[in-house]
């Protein structure tokens, strides 16, 4: 069977940015692109990070359908279409675990109807509800591409993957790249030792053994900045952040800094949900 990449839009974001991106992956993956359409994306957001503001109503079923097929028409690979209707967390999860893709793809939104807190928001969401990898795709920064310069930040604990997600190991074979390691440290948590970093991406299977010169710790009391500097330092053309069930990137990558990390990162966002 083939792998999936699901593309989530909403219109409103007019995501092409996202799905031609998208595209561009599913080529070298031999996957196909599954477009879901997410009427009402605020509904994905837990009222605690609800965002104030406005938003236009929901295109109807017409409009919708018009949507799809415009967007459908674009990049040369297949394309299905399902649209989540009632009850959308619900149905969303249904509708992404029949798909069962190799990847969840959201973009960015390209106008001010949607703010992009809803969309980091929307987000964790789903990395809350189904255990997939996501990525989330900027406006910009969409120049390097295919993406073959990976930054991988990591919090320095024991981690595995989840069942026939490789989606990392997939991406760095198709496009050729090459994959850098990031361990930020601050006052409260000491470098650690460089070869058991290493043993503890070995025994992860996330990618093959990597050069101890692929390895980075860097000292930085604000995590964000740390990645976000060593990413640009490596001229890095995708992040990928690990997530975990309970703690979500866990110690120095609480909650609040992979917001900030999906919210203010540059270049594409790739999180992979692994099991502790």
């Amino acid at each position: 069977m083939m792998p999936s990449l699901v593309v989530l839009t909403d219109f409103f974001a007019v995501s092409n940015h996202a799905l031609s991106y998208a595209a561009g992956l599913a080529l070298p993956l031999h996957a196909q692109l599954t477009l879901l359409h997410i009427p009402q994306p605020e509904l994905l957001a837990p009222s605690a990070y609800e965002p104030a503001g406005s938003y236009q109503a929901p295109p109807n079923r017409r409009q919708t359908s018009y949507a799809l097929q415009l967007l459908a028409a674009g990049p040369p690979v297949l394309i299905d279409g399902a649209a989540p209707e009632d009850d959308l967390p619900d149905s969303l999860t249904s509708a992404i675990h029949a798909a069962s893709p190799l990847l969840l793809v959201l973009g960015q939104p390209g106008s001010t109807a949607l703010p992009a807190e809803l969309m980091t928001t929307m987000a964790m969401t789903l990395l809350h509800r189904v255990a997939y990898p996501l990525l989330l795709v900027p406006l910009r920064g969409l120049d390097a591409f295919p993406p073959r310069r990976l930054l991988l930040a990591i919090d320095g604990l024991p981690f595995r993957l989840r069942p026939h997600q490789d989606v990392l190991r997939r991406l760095l074979q198709a496009t050729q790249g090459t994959l850098d390691v990031v361990h930020i440290t601050d006052d409260a948590h000491a470098a650690t030792d460089a070869e058991h970093l290493l043993a503890t991406l070995r025994a992860s299977d996330l990618v093959p053994d990597l050069p101890p010169r692929r390895l980075h710790q860097v000292y930085q009391p604000a995590v964000t900045a740390g990645v976000l500097a060593e990413a640009a330092r490596l001229h890095a053309d995708m992040l990928v952040l690990l997530a975990r069930p309970h703690s979500l990137l866990g110690n120095l990558f609480h909650h609040s800094a992979t917001v900030r990390l999906l919210r203010d990162s540059p270049i594409p966002v790739l999180v992979l949900p692994v099991q502790e």
